[in-house]
């Protein structure tokens, strides 16, 4: 069998006649030739990849025509398959498109908020998105617009206990304004309670430490939530009351949600395994008041 260099040669046509046709034939191509040319390499490279950048003109020519990741037609949404120059070499990659690039941009902040069982919604939620048409959600909306503003001037306040009824949006309240302070590089924690208590209890011989450090000394922390827990001695005594005594004396703010008002939680947090201990609860209401501000919010149900 002949070395298809050998043929080529036979024919009177050399390899490099042979490339060089097919890359000048494809520069024909709008899409291509506008390619290669933000290249900025000599033809005598390129035309070693003509094939492979044929390709990746269709590829450019889709994403130079997208509105946005919702009609991405590749197989890794908003990542085209796309040459580029590294030291003057040509190298071919997956490259995230602007909409990719963007949304990576957005959502760099999230790597600042630890979070744990929370609601996919409370993830993204916005101090933009606030629902501001209820009159009985006034109190809160002024007081987290309050904490931001003094925050932002390096005004440590106390944190807000925020109870009231259920699907009111507390919990998103509070979401959006460590969100917004985590676009500045604020840590802060946002712990769903009964189930981190749960998930606390199984970590003995893991991260148990790891993951009660972090809780115990983030800048901002929402305990969400709180009163929804089964009451045992060591999730009140061992993990709850040294928490919030910490973040007392640290100056830390502290947030809560809660179905509960203070009152009542005092009462749910008596009361463990059949055993009353009023004076226990009492004290870590006391530390809860110390460490926050407390406000109702009666509100209809956004979840509905």
């Amino acid at each position: 069998m002949k070395n298809i260099m050998v043929e080529m040669k036979d024919n009177g046509v050399s390899y490099k006649d042979e490339i060089s046709k097919n890359f000048n034939e494809a520069m024909k191509n709008e899409n291509f030739s506008k390619l290669v040319t933000k290249l900025k390499l000599p033809n005598e490279k390129l035309m070693k990849y003509t094939t492979t950048l044929e390709e990746c003109s269709n590829n450019y020519y889709i994403c130079s025509n997208c509105k946005g990741l919702i009609n991405c037609p590749f197989a890794i949404t908003g990542y085209s398959y796309l040459p580029r120059v590294i030291d003057s070499r040509l190298e071919f990659d997956y490259i995230p498109c602007k909409f990719m690039k963007k949304k990576i941009n957005n959502d760099n902040y999230k790597k600042n908020v630890f979070t744990f069982g929370v609601s996919p919604e409370n993830l993204d939620a916005s101090i933009d998105k606030i629902y501001s048409k209820d009159s009985k959600r006034y109190e809160a909306i002024l007081w987290i617009n309050t904490f931001l503003g003094n925050y932002r001037k390096g005004n440590t306040s106390k944190g807000l206990y925020l109870s009231g009824s259920f699907g009111s949006g507390k919990t998103y309240l509070i979401s959006a304004l460590f969100n917004e302070l985590a676009h500045e590089n604020i840590k802060s924690a946002i712990v769903f309670w009964p189930e981190f208590l749960r998930d606390l209890k199984a970590s003995f011989d893991s991260d148990f430490k790891e993951k009660y450090d972090l809780v115990k000394n983030i800048p901002l922390l929402l305990i969400d939530d709180i009163g929804a827990e089964a009451i045992t001695s060591w999730g009140r005594d061992e993990i709850f009351c040294p928490l919030v005594q910490y973040r007392m004396q640290e100056h830390l703010p502290t947030f809560f949600t809660s179905n509960l008002d203070l009152k009542s939680l005092e009462e749910h947090l008596a009361i463990s395994k059949n055993k009353v201990d009023y004076i226990k609860a009492r004290r870590i209401i006391e530390r809860i008041v110390q460490l926050t501000d407390q406000i109702e919010m009666i509100s209809k149900n956004l979840r509905g």
